[in-house]
């Protein structure tokens, strides 16, 4: 007679593009592998990154890292963080390029878990979109929509092309530049942002419009009211 292992000795399973896990399993896999640098699930399905290129995703990255850098350290009660895990349900734990949330203790819709992940809908959500547009065009944005992520943006930059969604009853709404070609974001207050200079590196003009949200009355009311 061969006697089987218990469970706690067998071998833990690769973590595998395509796999279709529960969240726990996911999660079991995912610690297992640390040679994997960024994976996901979307809707009970594993996505594993590529090895990222500098002009497809690590410039553009910093690029929305400085301009929401800026806003936080402005904004307190506000708070940021790049490629976290975010655990939104039990199909569905991404890693998005950036999370700019409101903090629990003064009405954020997000909690931290006792292991340190966010758990819940961000209220703003970026991705970087490349290999993945596909995906972060898609079921991802699905999952946010369904979530309650309440805003969401999308830069897909082999197109250099950005898409702001705004969640309104219950679907996403792309938001509009103004005149002047600044989209101002409906959750953030004061979040301004040149969309035409970010796509084209002009970040010196990137950070002067922001400052001037950050000066504005709105942006002055959200502070106040975060500040209760």
């Amino acid at each position: 007679m061969i006697s089987q292992k218990p469970a706690s000795l067998m071998p833990t399973p690769p973590l595998e593009n395509g796999d279709r896990l529960s969240r726990p399993e996911f999660e079991r896999r995912y610690t297992a592998a640390p040679h994997i640098k960024k994976a996901e699930l979307i809707e009970g399905v594993v996505y594993v990154a590529s090895p990222l290129r500098h002009q497809q995703h690590g410039r553009p990255h910093s690029r929305v890292m400085t301009w929401l850098g800026v806003y936080q350290a402005m904004t307190p009660g506000t708070d940021l963080s790049i490629e976290p895990t975010v655990r939104l349900d039990l199909d569905n734990e991404p890693q998005p390029d950036a999370v700019l949330f409101i903090e629990s203790a003064v009405g954020g819709q997000t909690t931290l878990s006792w292991d340190g992940y966010i758990e819940g809908a961000p209220e703003l959500v970026v991705e970087i979109a490349a290999s993945s547009a596909a995906i972060d065009t898609g079921s991802k944005k699905q999952a946010y929509r369904r979530n309650g992520v309440l805003e969401y943006i999308v830069w897909q930059s082999f197109e250099n092309q950005l898409e702001w969604f705004c969640l309104v009853d219950g679907e996403y709404s792309l938001l509009q530049p103004d005149p002047e070609g600044i989209i101002r974001s409906r959750v953030f207050p004061g979040l301004w942002l040149a969309i035409d200079a970010l796509l084209s590196n002009n970040m010196q003009h990137v950070l002067a419009v922001l400052q001037q949200g950050l000066q504005s009355a709105e942006h002055q009311d959200f502070m106040q009211g975060l500040s209760k």
